[in-house]
């Protein structure tokens, strides 16, 4: 089952450290990866001029982003045998720079290998009880890794000479892949480990409808209510005050009316699990993870009073798409608690991740390349320096003369991009939306609702004007719109400012924005989108560019868990990481692996 890389480099490489160290070294050296990848923001876009895309961008470049399409650029980007492309000394029309070439082909070499094979024999298909609920995405992930769990439990059982006892599920939410896991045919004991208690009661009435628990018997004195009910009012049958006060009436005891009164909906009775030989069983502990210390779960668990040994308990820690650090605590469960003899991780949600080292400092005139804060949320995330966060592995933190491998929220968030699946129409309605922003962003500042900022040594205006390298503008967060918002750039403009002025939770714009831009007509707003309607091309090459960049980061942040793990070799006998689902149904489909001495 093992596969036979301990991680899905491409062949151009010969080894994991071969491949480790090229990934590093470009990452902490390339300039203009560090730019696509963080720093690059969509709101600084037009905010500056001639604009950003003739200042970051290489001229060479330029000319061929402009004049190609946006899917034929795709094309280029993803799935293109570059190989056979001629190069730009040639004569054929439309022939890409040689410089742009060489960079999409380090981007690919660096990028891990993302095809999949699923395991053989096929794996059962989900009974109709068990897949409730579950989208067509939700059925593969479910259905595949189910399987791949089932086999891996049985590999770790062979290499240790013994059963695993629980599957311990990190970020349950409504438990599709434990309720799976612990249906037949595998039939698991499933810890399902979840901070919000509404995924947890909508899991309980699902595993009802599976099978897998019973509804509460309500339990009732039908003798006792039967009196209480003739001694009311039939329009107060409903009335819990009222049935309470006619069984005192009737002199019933408190623990008499609480079998007797009973008005909860049928659907508000608990879920009630029973433990059978050779049958699967779920518990929940809900609460929220803030560490890999598993003392507080397993303390939890049924007849944990009842456990005498450390050998009464052998878990292997689960998840899919474990969002932020999340995967981290799952990841570093194997390590801190003797009881995890496994782990099996699909990450997600980079976005999410907090950060382990400082921010870094820059000399000019790059002073703000990907790593530097461009707004107060990448400032405060990077001051954190949250042991918890990025990077896990002292490979990552210590590398470049300790300087560490950084990566910003703009970064981690273009990582969640799947650019392989994007669509034409998908492409041009996210295109769309991000060009009203960026539009709107220069309307802000026009109109001084927002300021300018510098960031570098030096801080004064006149040096750093109109520079995209050393400035960046205040964010202004506003977030998704209703649909019809994105029917035109008046009618975005209309809802963002609707919004930002009487939504509650936006107070902190709503007296600037009043002030600032109450009284803009729709043919100032017209102005401002004919203006830029040419430079909208510029915007989408640039996002390709910045989501195709990207899946290095991605692979930075898996091949950074691989390595923690691979840093343990006192603890951890093997480790590695493989592809668990089709990339067009899942694009984060790489799991992390890691199996105890």
């Amino acid at each position: 089952m093992r596969p036979e890389k301990d991680l899905p480099y491409s062949e151009a490489f010969s080894s994991a450290d071969e491949y480790v160290e090229s990934l590093l070294n470009f990452t902490a050296n390339s300039e203009l990866f560090q730019f696509l990848c963080g720093g690059v923001h969509i709101l600084d876009f037009f905010t500056t001029d001639p604009g950003l895309f003739v200042s970051a961008v290489p001229p060479e470049w330029q000319q061929y982003l402009l004049e190609s399409d946006p899917m034929v650029l795709l094309d280029f980007l993803m799935r293109d045998d570059l190989n056979s492309l001629p190069g730009s000394d040639s004569d054929a029309p439309g022939a890409p720079p040689t410089t742009l070439l060489q960079y999409v082909k380090d981007i690919r070499r660096l990028s891990l290998q993302r095809s999949f094979h699923p395991i053989k024999p096929r794996m059962p298909v989900l009974e109709r009880s068990v897949a409730l609920g579950m989208n067509t995405k939700k059925v593969h992930e479910v259905t595949h890794f189910s399987g791949y769990i089932d086999k891996l439990s049985d590999q770790v059982a062979e290499v240790s000479g013994a059963e695993l006892t629980h599957l311990v599920d990190f970020g349950s939410g409504q438990n599709y892949l434990g309720r799976a896991l612990a249906s037949p045919p595998y039939n698991r004991h499933i810890v399902a480990v979840e901070s919000k208690e509404s995924n947890v009661t909508v899991a309980r009435g699902l595993d009802i409808l599976s099978g897998l628990a019973e509804r509460e018997k309500r339990i009732r004195n039908k003798k006792l209510y039967h009196r209480i009910i003739e001694s009311l009012d039939p329009a107060l049958h409903n009335d819990e005050k009222a049935l309470k006060d006619a069984a005192k009436a009737l002199g019933a005891t408190d623990e008499e009316i609480a079998t007797a009164i009973d008005l909860r909906p049928r659907g508000e009775l608990q879920a009630t699990y029973k433990s059978e030989e050779g049958k699967g069983f779920i518990e929940y502990v809900v609460g929220r993870l803030e560490h890999a210390d598993l003392t507080g779960v397993i303390s939890q668990l049924r007849g944990y009073e009842d456990m005498r040994n450390v050998d009464d308990l052998r878990m292997m820690a689960v998840s899919i798409h474990s969002c932020g650090n999340l995967s981290h605590y799952g990841i570093r469960s194997l390590v801190l608690n003797p009881c995890i003899k496994a782990v099996a991780i699909v990450g997600c949600c980079y976005n999410l991740l907090t950060e382990k080292l400082g921010p870094p400092t820059y000399k000019p005139p790059f002073s703000r390349p990907s790593l530097q804060p461009i707004n107060a949320r990448v400032s405060r995330e990077s001051e954190r320096r949250d042991p918890q966060g990025f990077p896990m592995s002292n490979r990552l933190c210590t590398y470049n003369d300790n300087q560490g491998i950084r990566l910003n929220i703009t970064a981690r968030m273009m990582a969640c991009q799947a650019p392989g699946n994007w669509t034409v129409k998908e492409s041009d309605a996210f295109f769309t939306r991000h060009f009203y922003r960026a539009v709107l962003q220069r309307i802000f500042l026009d109109k001084g609702v927002i300021s300018r900022v510098y960031h570098g040594d030096d801080n004064s205006e006149s040096s750093s004007k109109d520079s995209p390298f050393n400035s960046s503008t205040n964010p202004v967060v506003i977030g998704s719109l209703r649909k019809q918002c994105y029917t035109s750039f008046k009618s975005y403009v209309r809802g963002a400012l609707q919004k930002l002025m009487t939504n509650a939770d936006f107070s902190q714009y709503s007296q600037v924005i009043a002030e600032k831009m109450a009284d803009i007509t729709d043919e100032e707003i017209a102005r401002y989108e004919e203006e830029y309607r040419c430079r909208k091309r510029e915007l989408s090459a640039v996002w390709s560019l910045m989501a195709f960049s990207a899946c290095v980061v991605e692979s930075l942040i898996v091949t950074d868990r691989w390595l923690f793990l691979k840093e343990h070799s006192d603890i951890v006998r093997d480790c590695w990481v493989e592809t668990v689902f089709d990339y067009r149904e899942s694009p984060r489909n790489l799991v992390i692996v890691g199996i105890k001495r």
